[in-house]
């Protein structure tokens, strides 16, 4: 019995590398099955990403019939506390507490902001939108009430992701860390897929009170999830007891983090092609309903091929950099990828082809996921050994602020075209646009390429 269930494992062992990308940054101190468990407030994370630009949007646009401009600067109100990402990941870093705890306390209080935004969401939109007896409330009681949603459901993932990744960087040895954040977002677009795919099937049927069931047991979802996931997982230290000394504050960290080399231009590298990747999350899928004619249960389920698009991508750009591939130099690959499949979306519309729709979806994924991979292994490879978590928060915070701006950008030029033309010109310049910030972000990149190294040739 016991020589079976040696050979189980050795064979679990050996085939999970292949199948999972960084699944190797297990170590006897860190077992996968701990690692993967940890890698639960991921899932949370890409299931509030779905609802909010995968699902709710499109609610929004097509069904309740709330203005994309509006929609657009909903969605990107979770965004705003992007920014502090690396605030967020010091203070975790420094957290004083009698419990002795660092990140789990931040952990925590994240949850308990997406569980009460998305509590208190599915009854802020329908007053948002007047539907039914929430017609006679005023039009402030809407907005106020979906802004603060938002907002919370943000300032949750913001936190519970940055101290999450921090708290897997502190349990995983040095030469694993990479590998070990890599994991966490290939399981953050695990999550995304499944939750993608739960969702359409839940909303097959849409109405007012099915949308209030599907996001309320979202909300009890993420907690079960986070507190699965923080079960056990960190040490308490009496170091961290109150009244023991920080090594520095914020600023001075944040002054010698910058003091490092292109650190402007890495950072603007990640922000342009991040805007490129997501100026469209909040409009693939009313283009897909407008359009194309496609229900709510389809291109919410599109999501799922965004998101295996971008896990494929994850796991490429995962076997090709462990060769000894320069990162930035796939996170061009990227942005390459990320040209025609726009384009492909541009296309799918005058031919009426929802599998042309679902290449440029998947292009997307793909481009994206690369993009990602390639620009955060660049980072956390430049970063100081002491300043890991710190490096790790600016690429997040950089990351999601520009995910906002374009979010919001995308809206408000679609609305803008679309008024003093059509529809399909609407989104038409959105994709255009993306498509001249990928040439934008290979131009920030090129001067971040390392050449490769060619042997001398024999004599």
């Amino acid at each position: 019995m016991n020589k079976t269930h040696t050979s189980w494992a050795k064979s679990l062992t050996s085939l999970a590398p292949r199948f999972l990308p960084f699944a190797d940054a297990a170590s006897d101190d860190l077992p996968l099955s701990r690692l993967l468990r940890l890698s639960l407030f991921q899932i949370s994370v890409g299931m509030a990403m779905v609802m909010l630009v995968g699902t709710l949007n499109r609610v929004m646009i097509v069904e309740l019939k709330v203005p994309a401009t509006l929609v657009s600067l909903m969605v990107a109100l979770p965004l705003l506390i992007a920014p502090f990402r690396a605030l967020i990941g010091f203070r975790s870093d420094n957290h004083r507490s009698q419990l002795g705890w660092r990140r789990v306390p931040y952990i925590w209080m994240g949850s308990l902001l997406q569980f009460g935004g998305f509590s208190i969401m599915p009854f802020a939109l329908l007053v948002l939108s007047g539907a039914g007896q929430s017609s006679q409330a005023p039009a402030w009681v809407g907005l106020l009430g979906a802004a603060g949603a938002f907002v919370l459901v943000g300032l949750g993932m913001h936190t519970v992701q940055t101290a999450g990744l921090a708290l897997a960087t502190d349990l995983a040895p040095v030469e694993s860390q990479p590998k070990v954040v890599g994991l966490m977002y290939v399981m953050q677009l695990v999550g995304m897929m499944g939750s993608a795919l739960m969702l359409g099937h839940l909303l097959q049927d849409y109405s007012h009170g099915q949308l209030i069931r599907v996001v309320q047991a979202v909300a009890v979802m993420t907690l079960v999830l986070n507190v699965i996931a923080l079960w056990k997982q960190e040490a308490r230290s009496r170091l961290r007891k109150p009244g023991t000394p920080q090594e520095q504050n914020f600023q001075q960290a944040w002054q010698s983090f910058c003091q490092g080399p292109h650190t402007l231009r890495r950072l603007l590298a990640v922000g342009l092609g991040t805007m490129a990747f997501t100026m469209e999350d909040v409009l693939l899928e009313p283009y897909g309903g407008e359009m194309l004619n496609l229900s709510v249960s389809t291109t919410t389920m599109l999501t799922a091929t965004l998101a295996l698009g971008g896990l494929m991508g994850f796991a490429w750009a995962s076997r090709v950099l462990s060769k000894g591939q320069d990162a930035y130099r796939m996170a061009s690959w990227g942005a390459w990828v990320g040209v025609p499949a726009f384009a492909a979306l541009i296309a799918a519309a005058p031919v009426s082809s929802p599998w042309v729709f679902a290449f440029g979806i998947f292009g997307v994924g793909l481009g994206g996921g690369i993009f990602a991979h390639g620009t955060l292994t660049a980072t956390m490879q430049l970063a100081p050994a002491h300043q890991i978590g710190l490096a790790m928060g600016a690429w997040g915070a950089v990351q999601a602020t520009a995910a906002g701006l374009g979010m919001a950008l995308g809206g408000v030029v679609r609305d803008g075209v679309a008024l003093v033309s059509s529809s399909f010109m609407g989104y038409s310049a959105v994709y255009l646009l993306e498509i001249a910030l990928l040439v934008l972000t290979l131009w920030a990149m090129k001067p971040l390429i390392q050449e490769p190294v060619c042997a001398p040739a024999p004599l």
